[in-house]
């Protein structure tokens, strides 16, 4: 046991992370079922949405950088989508080796239905939730993850 005490800040905080981590499992679990009979995961959907929303294709390594997650766990689920045909590679014109991906007119048609699926699940789920604490806590949670990208996430 260390000596250093939380500020109640810091209690807060801790209680809240440990809900998250709870919360992000469910999430998941509910994602996955969701979209299974589309052939996907939430890990791929997440993917596919990632893909979506960027103006113009981008190397695993920047869908990575801006999901936060790891390059290789990224690159294995693009290769999978590739392997299923909802992505393609292309030449990058910057870097040889770091090829753009391209969501494929199928998997357009796929990620589609899982958003289509996504709205009546999230409507239900916010349903009695007040739009003003939601917006509070994305504030919160985009607040926290600006200090962890600008601290290098760890910080003394």
């Amino acid at each position: 046991m260390t000596d250093v005490e939380r500020t109640p800040a810091g209690n807060a905080l801790t209680d809240l992370v440990l809900d998250l981590f709870r919360l992000s499992g469910r999430i998941l679990t509910a994602g996955d079922r969701l979209v299974a009979g589309l052939g996907l995961t939430s890990s791929r959907w997440q993917v596919l949405g990632s893909i979506v929303a960027v103006e113009r294709p981008q190397p695993v390594a920047w869908l990575a950088r801006d999901m936060g997650a790891n390059r290789q766990n990224i690159q294995r689920i693009v290769n999978d989508l590739e392997a299923e045909g909802l992505v393609s590679f292309e030449a990058n014109p910057h870097h040889r080796r770091a090829q753009l991906v391209v969501l494929t007119d199928k998997g357009r048609q796929v990620f589609d239905a899982a958003m289509r699926l996504q709205a009546p699940w999230i409507n239900k789920l916010s349903e009695g939730l007040p739009v003003e604490d939601i917006e509070t806590t994305h504030s919160v949670m985009r607040s926290l993850r600006r200090r962890l990208e600008e601290n290098g996430d760890a910080d003394e």
